[in-house]
């Protein structure tokens, strides 16, 4: 079997890129490497790299050349912040590389084509947990995208018979991952730590997140090639964390840790907390790691 990974360069990419690898999967990385501190040097020796924006035709021929059976689609711009600033090169990105990759994946002939989705496709909804068939109302132009993106895979199954699996993201953190740009507040908190400086926490710290460890969201990526009914699931814990609480964690690893406040950020969403149990059904994938095991691994990884 062979899969190209779009982002494979990237923190969950090369995560990925590293488990398809040890299930004995031909694998091909496609990345311009804009993420990537360590340039192709993230990417594993043994594994050919394509340089390419996911947007450009250069990207396009690559995925018709390769064949592939697989396609993980993780390439994106996937900070809200930036979204917010740069709507238009949110959307080229987001909207516009995704559609590239389907188009190229549709004349290829690929089997699968699986999606790295988000939670902020849900926006403010005020439901906890939040399944798979709620509102989606993005608050964000990255959760505006990365729906709209959705729409398109969905309609090129029912066009063109393209098999798919959506996985909405909760809040990805890990070993490798960036403290800037798309960087979580884990990485953030983290990096912090290592600075021996205050964490700084936007808002009252009530706000809550579906926080899961790079590895089950791997897992789940994993699950996917396997699932053979198209559909969209929830690639989360189903556990809501307060930062809060989360900032109570990194307070176990140094008791000495100092915490402010400042004011809350435009675009953030209050509560986020994703139903699993679909994906448990359908795909027989539950995630592992709990928050302390997980942070704590990611603090001696780091």
């Amino acid at each position: 079997m062979k899969a190209i990974v779009t982002g494979g360069a990237g923190f969950i990419g090369s995560h990925l890129v590293n488990a398809l690898l040890d299930e004995k999967v031909e694998v091909v990385v496609l990345d311009d490497l804009s993420a990537s501190d360590s340039g192709n040097e993230a990417v594993p020796q043994d594994v050919k790299l394509y340089q390419f924006d996911v947007k450009s035709a250069d990207a396009y021929r690559a995925v018709i050349e390769e064949q592939p059976d697989m396609v993980f689609h993780l390439a994106a711009q996937a900070d809200v912040t930036k979204s917010i600033l740069a709507p238009v090169y949110d959307a080229d990105v987001n909207i516009g590389g995704t559609i590239n990759m389907l188009e190229a994946s549709r004349t290829a002939g690929v089997k699968k084509f699986i999606f790295a989705s988000t939670s902020a496709v849900y926006g403010n909804v005020l439901k906890v947990p939040i399944t798979e068939d709620d509102a989606t109302v993005p608050i964000s132009f990255y959760g505006i995208s990365k729906l709209s993106a959705e729409r398109y895979i969905q309609l090129f199954h029912d066009l063109y018979e393209l098999p798919y699996t959506i996985l909405r993201y909760g809040n990805v953190y890990g070993p490798g991952q960036k403290p800037k740009g798309e960087g979580g507040v884990v990485a953030v908190f983290l990096e912090r730590l290592k600075q021996k400086e205050p964490i700084i926490i936007h808002g009252d710290g009530s706000q809550s997140r579906d926080f899961i460890y790079v590895k089950d969201i791997v897992s789940a990526n994993l699950a996917a090639m396997n699932q053979e009914q198209s559909g969209i699931f929830h690639a989360s814990t189903g556990t809501s964390t307060s930062i809060l609480d989360l900032a109570a964690c990194f307070k176990k690893l140094n008791t000495s840790l100092d915490v402010k406040f400042t004011s809350g950020r435009a675009g953030d969403i209050s509560h986020s907390c994703l139903c699993n149990e679909k994906a448990a059904a359908r795909m027989g994938w539950k995630p592992t790691t709990d928050i302390y095991e997980g942070i704590k691994n990611t603090w001696h990884l780091t």
